[in-house]
């Protein structure tokens, strides 16, 4: 009995998911203060019945978190997401309302079953571009025995260090790369939610008695991802049916696919170098740091920039780099004769990692 709770702290401590790359507990006192929050901003007095926030020096967790911090100890604000107004949607910006999910920028609706809520706001993005939507879990009024969670995350594909180009081949490259303490159950292959195409594979741990069923499809040059978490595999295959009645999804979702165009901007990795860029103002960083600062960009048909996201950055990166951005100046982008916006990718600063290529023979091919 003891190696079994062993084993399951063990495997609670690693539930955000060995693919979420770089992603930190949302701090409350901390969050810098800027022209446009990015949409989940952290709230520093939940109201009763919404998510609350966690972390060191959470209100929610240490009501008095001073108490916590050493004498003489002087907290530095750190980097935190932004963009340039509020009225564009963001990958961030995802809720549960009326135990609904949704995220505008990916375009998608999933109504839970009950008794699922969310107790805990996600952290802002990582400076390698991942995201965690949502963390969903059982109410405390579940009598159940099938607790579980839903995580729903995305990894930005223009910053990612892993070596994939879509949902398929990040799933590959993730089930190829189990730590150790997981064992695989189901190999990837592909499945079909709300009418689209995704990549599925299952992974447990035989010491927590736990399985994790994954679904991965791109969207806007995202891998968005499902992580289903439970002891019984009865429970999981049932949400994945359930997921698969009600889900909403955009057209153009796919294990290979997510290019965006329609009602959204078109998104191109890399397409601001090059004979792309007709004017550009270099912006000066006047303090140094040593941090990734990714930013993704709209460009309109004007070839204008419209709109910028700061995934990570300083207040003063992003001042500074916005002014710059905003005497940037492109070539349209133009399909069939008519011109489209486009959403692309710019990493300023130093990048923690690498950002990866894609796997040659598909690199090629799109």
């Amino acid at each position: 009995m003891q190696s079994r709770c062993s084993g399951f702290l063990i495997a609670i401590c690693l539930l955000p998911s060995f693919v979420a790359w770089g992603q930190s507990i949302q701090p409350v006192q901390d969050a810098p203060s800027q022209k446009t929050p990015a949409q989940n901003a952290p709230v520093q007095n939940a109201q009763p019945g919404s998510p609350m926030n966690g972390g060191d020096f959470s209100t929610v967790t240490h009501p008095q978190p001073e108490g916590i911090v050493p004498k003489d100890t002087i907290l530095v604000k750190g980097a935190w997401s932004s963009a340039s107004d509020s009225t564009t949607s963001l990958p961030e910006g995802a809720a549960l309302t009326g135990n609904v999910f949704t995220d505008r920028y990916f375009g998608i609706t999933y109504p839970l079953p009950p008794d699922w809520v969310q107790n805990y706001t996600p952290p802002p993005p990582s400076d390698t571009g991942s995201y965690v939507l949502a963390q969903i879990s059982r109410s405390k009024s579940y009598k159940g025995e099938a607790r579980g969670s839903i995580q729903f995350s995305a990894q930005d594909m223009f910053f990612t260090p892993v070596p994939a180009a879509n949902a398929r081949q990040f799933v590959k490259y993730s089930s190829d790369h189990l730590p150790e303490h997981y064992q695989p159950e189901l190999k990837p292959a592909q499945t079909m939610i709300g009418g689209r195409s995704f990549t599925f594979f299952a992974y447990g741990s035989a010491a927590a008695e736990l399985h994790w069923y994954v679904l991965a499809t791109s969207i806007r040059c995202h891998t968005v991802e499902i992580i289903l978490m439970n002891h019984d595999p009865k429970a999981l295959a049932e949400l994945v049916r359930d997921m698969n009645e009600k889900m909403k999804l955009p057209a153009d979702a796919g294990s290979a696919g997510g290019p965006g165009g329609g009602n959204v901007p078109l998104c191109i990795k890399d397409y601001a170098n090059g004979e792309n860029v007709i004017e550009r103002v270099e912006p000066v960083l006047t303090q140094q740091r040593y941090n990734a600062v990714p930013v993704r960009i709209v460009i309109d048909t004007e070839g204008r920039v419209r709109h910028f996201h700061f995934l990570s950055a300083f207040p003063e990166q992003e001042k500074i780099i916005s002014e710059a951005l905003r005497q940037w100046k492109f070539r349209p982008y133009e399909r069939d004769g008519k011109r489209l916006e486009v959403e692309t990718g710019i990493m300023f600063g130093r990048p923690s990692l690498p950002v990866a290529p894609p796997p040659v023979a598909e690199a090629t091919s799109q």
